[in-house]
């Protein structure tokens, strides 16, 4: 394929990816709602500034994430947030405003379940040189921890994480993590912005390492459950307010 064919399809993937977002923003914002069907294509494209082509694109995508039902003979129905089927859908939704507060515990949640799985896995699998970025991450916590670095040890903190999802050698469990990137790390930022939290956070990091140096799975899934259990706690009671 021409540099200029890899450039116009690369472009035309950006305008389509635009088209998914502006759409799942005007639903969002409850400017388009749910149950009832789209406005007229015509005034969809001008709206969004793009060619009625590139729309459909775009209708198409968010028809497989579940948020656009087609309906024949008829506009399209844009269906409601239950429905939704689409992780990239579902993650946008819950960084708004209005679902922040039970997007934060379904988070936890679902970390819950990826990493004291990944934990257990990870630790008989890991490497010397694992144990090593463990190590580093830590450290690179605690100075920034000391120095009152929110965002070097938010960034340390998701780079410990990593390790562990790296070392448990499952590509399935990564790629399934990936699309929560943004999410996490706004989560992380917010909890860790509180002093006791990273003082806790420390605590249950060096516990985790610890079981991680044992190579024991069942010693790592339960490191990393109490992590999770206190990241709640400490959710609930500094963040939250519960």
């Amino acid at each position: 394929m021409s540099a200029t064919r890899s450039a116009v399809k690369a472009e035309r993937v950006t305008r389509t990816q635009a088209v998914v977002e502006g759409l799942l923003d005007e639903i969002i914002a409850g400017r388009l709602v749910a149950g009832e069907p789209l406005p007229p294509e015509g005034d969809l494209a001008d709206g969004l500034g793009v060619s009625r082509l590139t729309l459909r694109e775009g209708v198409r995508l968010l028809q497989a994430q579940g948020v656009i039902v087609p309906v024949p003979g008829s506009r399209h129905r844009i269906a409601p947030v239950d429905e939704w089927t689409g992780l990239e859908a579902v993650v946008r939704y819950s960084r708004s405003g209005g679902a922040r507060r039970r997007a934060a515990l379904d988070l936890l949640d679902m970390r819950v379940m990826f990493e004291t799985g990944a934990a257990e896995l990870a630790a008989p699998r890991s490497s010397e040189e694992h144990i090593r970025a463990l190590e580093d991450a830590l450290e690179r916590m605690r100075s920034a921890h000391a120095n009152g670095d929110v965002p070097g040890f938010v960034d340390a903190d998701l780079a410990f994480h990593d390790v562990i999802f790296q070392a448990a050698d499952n590509r399935i469990l990564v790629a399934s993590v990936r699309p929560l990137t943004a999410m996490l790390q706004e989560s992380r930022s917010e909890t860790s912005a509180v002093f006791e939290i990273r003082e806790h956070a420390l605590v249950e990091h060096e516990a985790v390492l610890e079981a991680m140096r044992t190579r024991s799975a069942a010693a790592a899934r339960e490191a990393m459950a109490s992590h999770m259990r206190q990241t709640r706690e400490d959710l609930l009671h500094y963040v939250q307010g519960a």
